[in-house]
């Protein structure tokens, strides 16, 4: 009988066995054929995953979009956080910096307002390497990374980073010369920042401040470069800002470092960062960082 069962129960299994083979043999096959057809990704479990700040961005419509509309081309603006918090840093910096040496970099003929925000701006986007230290001079250190998205795809701006004119970005912009590499105080505030504000609650390092003082000066807007809390000798306090006084046929005008605080109670009205003033305009930011 046991061995009529054996028999009987080895029978079974050698059937079950010939249908098993073919299944798994198919399955794996199928598997082989999968695998073939559809390559694993390169980012196994196993393999560090590529981070995305080691990619290069890549931009709609090449360098030519204007996807916010706002006249400066997607590929000249800083399209992640710490892209823009690395230009910030270097941006207040640098400006900062003026206040204690000016820099042999900055062109003597250009120190004025403005000027110190385009020379910080455009220093900020460069490659701070030794040769960079030795042209600024002596008292300037490392203040983050570099803005390293003007490095991997370069800007089709150049050396004109200013916008001069209204409208979304055209590819014929520069040519017809609606970039340049200068740019005073009321182009820098109605082409290159956005408003913010008036109440400078809303204010970040490295926003713009602008006045306007008509028919009191020769050039009626001036504008300051808002710190937040100070690179050098801080103190707790963030609400510094820095500014050039301007030139004048018999002064060369000078870099001041002050508080908003301070400011508030300066003797001429004209010149207080607040609210009820209606000389100051408010708390502008810059559109390569929006």
């Amino acid at each position: 009988m046991f061995a009529q069962v054996t028999r009987r129960g080895i029978g079974v299994m050698m059937a079950v066995g010939f249908v098993i083979v073919p299944a798994v043999s198919y399955f794996s096959w199928g598997r082989t054929v999968r695998t073939n057809l559809h390559p694993p990704s390169k980012n196994q479990p196993n393999e560090p995953r590529t981070t995305d700040r080691s990619v290069p961005r890549k931009l709609p419509n090449s360098l030519s979009s204007d996807m916010d509309h706002d006249g400066l081309p997607d590929a000249a603006e800083l399209s992640t956080f710490m892209e823009r918090q690395n230009f910030r840093h270097w941006f207040t910096g640098i400006a900062e910096m003026q206040f204690y040496r000016l820099s042999d970099s900055w062109n003597k003929d250009q120190r004025d307002c403005a000027g110190l925000a385009r020379f910080a701006w455009r220093e900020a986007l460069k490659h701070h390497d030794r040769s960079w230290y030795q042209k600024m001079g002596s008292g300037y250190e490392q203040l983050g990374s570099d803005t390293n998205e003007y490095e991997r795809e370069p800007s089709p701006l150049g050396e004109k980073l200013f916008r001069t004119d209204f409208g979304t970005y055209r590819e014929d912009d520069i040519a017809n010369g609606k970039f340049s590499e200068f740019a005073d105080a009321r182009t820098l505030k109605t082409f290159n920042c956005d408003f913010i504000g008036r109440n400078r609650e809303e204010a970040q390092p490295g926003d713009l401040l602008f006045f306007y003082q008509p028919w009191v000066q020769k050039f009626p807007f001036h504008v300051m470069i808002f710190l937040g809390e100070a690179h050098i000798a801080p103190d707790g306090n963030k609400d510094w800002v820095v500014y050039h006084t301007g030139a004048s046929p018999t002064d060369e005008g000078a870099v001041k470092k002050v508080r908003l605080a301070v400011l508030d109670h300066h003797p001429n009205k004209r010149w207080r960062p607040v609210e009820s003033n209606p000389n100051f305009l408010g708390f502008y930011r810059l559109k390569i960082l929006e």
